[in-house]
């Protein structure tokens, strides 16, 4: 298998169209954009008597979870950026300091704990128990549960992603965090096909969701052959802490005139700034 040697350009999914410029390499992104904005409502019949109140109760106590974590996120964040500073300032004592606090932090965390629990329920065949805890996780941090990755195939077209948080390229006192994905696209088929439009929805902690169009990837149409493959990197900044990507790829097989256009999906995957550091606990 083959890969494509690509230039030092980054394509941004931001949210508009002006030129930007990151490591002097210049950046435009040009797309159309659509903001969904999706809202569920729960209504409790007249048979349900106070089961409307006890779902709005539960509702609140999880809405309020959710904030608790989007501010624990933060303090995560911060002190992570904190620390890389101290360090490179070679400030070391303040570095270990903030480092032990991390680790507390990491420890003390609830969805990390929760996390962990799970795993360890599962290991144990304790099935009943790692749902119980799936669960609480979901009331916590939905966008946890997912991975800093995802793998797709679609008619033969193969699509990894992993994303990483940047702190260097984040503040995260301004609410502004910046995550970098790499994307490896492979032809396992035995048709050569282009790469003729991307769509990605990306949304952020607060379930917003927002729908990026564009043409290509980093300003190419790439064409891969049968058992080659192509990658590329890019980012995505987001108001939250966390959120989550997902989307697809519109392609053509070039082999024969008139081929129709056909969607190769991008499975979800997180963007974290806890990343995927419990898989180890």
């Amino acid at each position: 298998m083959h890969s494509v040697t690509l230039k030092p350009f980054i394509d941004f999914t931001d949210v508009d169209s002006r030129p930007r410029r990151i490591n002097d390499f210049p950046i435009r992104c040009d797309f159309r954009r659509a903001n969904r904005n999706c809202r569920i409502v729960a209504r409790a019949s007249e048979r349900d008597g106070g089961a409307g109140a006890e779902a709005e109760n539960l509702s609140q106590q999880s809405s309020s979870s959710s904030s608790s974590f989007f501010q624990r996120s933060q303090s995560y964040a911060l002190m992570k950026q904190q620390m890389e500073l101290a360090a490179k300032s070679e400030n070391y004592e303040e570095a270990a300091r903030l480092r032990d606090s991390l680790k507390s932090f990491e420890e003390e965390e609830p969805v990390l704990r929760l996390r962990g629990l799970m795993k360890e329920a599962i290991a144990n065949d304790k099935f009943e128990e790692a749902a119980r805890y799936r669960d609480q996780i979901k009331e916590i941090a939905p966008h946890y549960l997912l991975k800093c990755s995802s793998d797709a195939t679609t008619l033969g077209i193969r699509v990894q992603v992993r994303s990483v948080y940047i702190e260097g390229r984040s503040q995260p006192l301004r609410g502004q965090y910046f995550f970098a994905y790499r994307i490896r696209i492979t032809n396992n088929s035995d048709r050569p096909v282009q790469l003729l439009k991307r769509h990605w929805i990306i949304t952020n902690a607060n379930e917003k969701s927002e729908d990026v169009w564009g043409i290509g990837v980093i300003g190419e149409q790439p064409v891969i052959l049968p058992n080659n493959s192509f990658e590329y990197s890019s980012a995505c900044p987001l108001t939250t802490p966390s959120g989550r990507m997902e989307g697809d790829f519109e392609m053509k097989h070039i082999d024969k005139v008139g081929s129709k256009t056909f969607n190769v999906a991008v499975a979800p995957f997180s963007l974290s700034t806890f990343g995927d550091s419990t898989d180890n606990i």
